[in-house]
């Protein structure tokens, strides 16, 4: 048998705290975040603007993956945008203001997203979940559940764009 360390998150148990009809959405957020902080670790931050081919950047996931959970976090609670999301929405399409430490800070935003997710989770209702939400300015109309669904599933759908392009970019840096 596996360490529970090497199993992937959904095969480790539940996620303590976690309504049992929200674990699928903790897990992806949580294997999301693993992946992440893996793919990430000694990137080179000259590399977060590159867009071979032209598709994203490094960059543009890292931020976008940390931007639109808030947001969705934020619909899901019945809330509008404050004017920072607004912000921090408009500033998500790169180039990035290049620093040494600024993949280790966007690194650190998409965690401090995941364990606020996380937090949100726990205190849902499982009763609440069919519950209508409005999404966006336009109040399209979701439920609490699909949010947080596609939450999750628009974090590892960027997050797989993320390791395409992050191995890609590396690799022509090398040639």
């Amino acid at each position: 048998m596996n360490k529970p360390e090497t199993l992937e998150v959904w095969l480790r148990g539940p996620v303590s705290g976690v309504p049992p009809l929200l674990q699928p959405v903790a897990h992806a957020l949580l294997q999301a975040r693993e992946e992440l902080n893996a793919a990430m670790h000694d990137f080179p931050p000259a590399l977060l603007n590159e867009r071979p081919a032209g598709v994203a950047s490094v960059g543009f996931h890292l931020q976008h993956l940390a931007g639109v959970l808030d947001r969705l976090l934020t619909y899901a609670r019945q809330e509008a945008l404050s004017e920072q999301q607004l912000v921090d929405l408009k500033a998500e399409n790169p180039p990035l203001a290049i620093g040494p430490a600024a993949v280790t800070q966007l690194v650190q935003r998409f965690n401090t997203g995941v364990d606020a997710a996380l937090n949100q989770l726990k205190i849902t209702p499982e009763a609440s979940l069919t519950e209508v939400r409005g999404v966006g300015r336009a109040q399209v109309p979701s439920t609490l559940i699909g949010l947080l669904v596609h939450a999750a599933e628009h974090t590892t759908r960027h997050l797989g764009q993320l390791l395409v392009t992050a191995r890609w970019v590396r690799s022509i840096d090398r040639q």
